[in-house]
């Protein structure tokens, strides 16, 4: 695969840039955590064990979509199976995979996050747990993406999170709204003696078609 080098530059420097929001955000800890970006057939993702801040230009890092190393001197994300899966299933060229912390500890709790917010709309609907499986492997890539149909963002039961979009920004924004939905519900059922109201189907469904017509080209919803 051929490419203009600048090009490539500049998409690593946009992944290293996602990568440490991750680890500012407090979406990550440590070198926990994974980011990836499409460019044609080429899959730029951050290295094994390496931290974000380390990081610099002589670290890219690229296989092709088997798998095959292309790019770079250091061992690709032992997570590189779910980033492959994803490639190759949705139309994704962006994702932002975490361990953020209330995404992380909803997924212990429930089979799906419950409708507690009409962003969950802009997910595709519920977000999904994918059952537990042993992180970097076939396995756990199956559960993810039977979770992730129909939808671009799921969660990994005892894991994290793995969201997907058009470009880093939307990957990393929709792994910041599912982070903040699982928060708001961990806050609402943490009161004694009440019962979070959810929304319905019809709700989720009429959000999500507001959505779709919503605001700037380029803007997030209010």
């Amino acid at each position: 695969m051929k490419d203009h080098p600048d090009h490539l530059a500049d998409a690593w420097s946009e992944l290293v840039a996602t990568a440490r929001r991750t680890a500012a955000d407090g979406l990550v800890v440590g070198t926990s955590g994974n980011v990836s970006v499409r460019v044609k057939d080429l899959i730029l993702v951050t290295p094994s064990g390496v931290p974000y801040d380390r990081l610099g230009p002589s670290d890219i890092t690229g296989v092709d979509l088997e798998g095959r190393p292309i790019i770079g001197r250091l061992r690709p994300t032992s997570e590189l199976p779910l980033h492959l899966a994803v490639y190759r299933h949705t139309p994704a060229t962006a994702i932002v995979h975490t361990h953020a912390p209330h995404a992380t500890a909803v997924s212990t709790l429930v089979p799906e996050l419950p409708p507690i917010h009409y962003m969950a709309a802009a997910l595709g609907g519920p977000v999904r747990v994918a059952p537990y499986a042993l992180y970097g492997s076939d396995e756990l890539a199956a559960h993810m993406l039977d979770a992730l149909r129909d939808r671009t963002a799921a969660l990994l039961q005892n894991h994290g999170t793995i969201a997907y979009g058009d470009d880093l920004a939307q990957a990393l924004d929709r792994t910041a709204q599912l982070e903040w939905m699982c928060r708001v519900w961990l806050t609402a059922v943490s009161v004694p003696g009440h019962t979070p109201s959810l929304l319905s189907p019809a709700q989720l469904d009429a959000a999500g078609e507001r959505l779709r017509g919503y605001g700037q080209r380029g803007h997030a919803p209010a």
